[in-house]
């Protein structure tokens, strides 16, 4: 099977494709202006230099978020006008879940995000026999609330994300045997291994946007209110 996988919803633009779990060629652009203008040539550079075309893919993968809300927009709505018009199946992986798979340690793997102001986008997952299974609800979290919430789990934690490396001293004081993921970066070949062991699975997936908050306007208008 051949996949293309899309990630806008960070400051990295990064596309990948993949021959089932493998990956065939990864394309990154470090840069958090104007992913609109670069997503489609980073598509057409991983088609051109794998020998393949549009055609040849068989599903195509999507962050849905949280993350970069405009960034997250741009990348759905590619994904979006390529079903429309070429008729490819889709999926949508939450950023979350995207980077649990950065982990290969069997057991708990905490995915936090940072959301600025001592607040984080939280998922927890369990890898066992090489499946990724959600333990906890995602959810926006103050980091006190989602170490709360870890606590009930008695069980050593794999953590990932740039919101485990934000506060990486207080987890370790609340959890001194945890291990800290060298990759925290969100990737599209990870996303597009959770992407196709989603749709061999047969998860019911959605690639809509996933927004665990509100946006910033949105806020700013409830507190004018």
């Amino acid at each position: 099977m051949k996949i293309l996988s899309i990630d806008t919803a960070s400051n990295i633009c990064t596309v990948a494709v993949l021959e089932n779990t493998n990956c065939l060629k990864e394309l990154i652009v470090n840069d958090a202006r104007n992913h609109s203008e670069k997503i489609m040539p980073l598509i057409e550079q991983a088609l051109f230099e794998t020998n393949l075309t549009l055609d040849n893919i068989d599903l195509i993968v999507c962050d849905r978020g949280p993350g970069s809300f405009t960034g997250i927009r741009i990348g759905v709505g590619t994904v979006l006008a390529f079903r429309d018009s070429l008729n490819i199946n889709c999926v949508g992986i939450s950023s979350l879940e995207a980077l649990a798979y950065n982990v290969k340690n069997n057991g708990l793997i905490c995915s936090l995000i940072d959301a600025k102001n001592n607040n984080v986008y939280f998922g927890l997952f369990e890898l066992h026999n090489g499946k990724y299974i959600q333990a906890e609800e995602l959810g926006f979290k103050t980091i006190d609330e989602a170490i709360s919430i870890l606590k009930k789990h008695q069980e050593e934690i794999n953590f990932v994300g740039d919101g485990s490396l934000t506060y990486k001293d207080l987890l370790y004081e609340n959890f001194p045997d945890c291990i800290f993921c060298e990759k925290n970066e969100l990737s599209s070949v990870s996303l597009g291994n959770a992407g196709y062991n989603s749709y061999i699975n047969n998860v019911e997936t959605s690639i809509m946007p996933l927004y665990l908050r509100k946006s910033q306007a949105e806020r700013a208008l409830e507190e004018k209110g």
